[in-house]
C-alpha cells in the first residue's frame, strides 16, 4: 500500500490566498498601530508640555454658608504668574461659588490657604485647571 498525501506539495504552486491576505493585514495593522501610537505619543507630550502652571487641591473647609479655605499646592515657573480656577457645589451638585486666584510670588511650588465665597453651603470643591496669567484658557 501506498500512502496518500492529503496536502499540495510545498512551494510547487506559489502561496496560497490565505497566506497573502495574512501578509497585508499584519502589514496594515502594523502601520495603523504605529500611526496611533504616535498620535497618542504626540498629544500626550503636547498636554503635558503645555502645563506651565498646576495644581492640586490639598484639602479644604467649609468655615460657613457663604466661604470655603482651600488649601492649594501650585507649581509653576518662578517668574511666571498664575491663575487658577475654583469652583464649589452644593450637596444637589448645583455650583455655588467660583472664582480666580492668582500666584504672582516668585517661587516654583506655592503652597497657600485661599477663600471661595459662595452663595450657599458648599459640600465639594472642584480645580477646574491653572494658567499663565494673560494667557486663555
Amino acid at each position: 500500500m501506498s500512502a496518500v498525501r492529503e496536502e499540495l506539495p510545498q512551494g510547487r504552486y506559489g502561496r496560497s490566498a490565505d497566506e497573502r491576505t495574512d501578509r497585508k493585514l499584519k502589514v496594515i495593522g502594523s502601520v495603523l498601530g504605529a500611526a496611533l501610537l504616535g498620535v497618542v505619543g504626540w498629544i500626550g507630550w503636547d498636554y503635558v508640555a503645555g502645563q506651565s502652571v498646576s495644581a492640586e487641591v490639598i484639602k479644604f473647609k467649609v468655615v460657613s454658608d457663604s466661604a470655603v479655605q482651600v488649601h492649594l499646592e501650585v507649581r509653576k515657573g518662578a517668574s511666571d504668574t498664575g491663575v487658577c480656577t475654583l469652583s464649589s457645589q452644593d450637596e444637589g451638585h448645583g455650583e455655588v461659588g467660583r472664582a480666580d486666584f492668582t500666584f504672582a510670588e516668585p517661587h516654583k511650588r506655592v503652597d497657600q490657604m485661599v477663600t471661595l465665597k459662595t452663595t450657599g453651603r458648599a459640600t465639594m470643591i472642584e480645580l477646574i485647571g491653572c494658567r499663565v496669567a494673560g494667557s486663555a484658557s
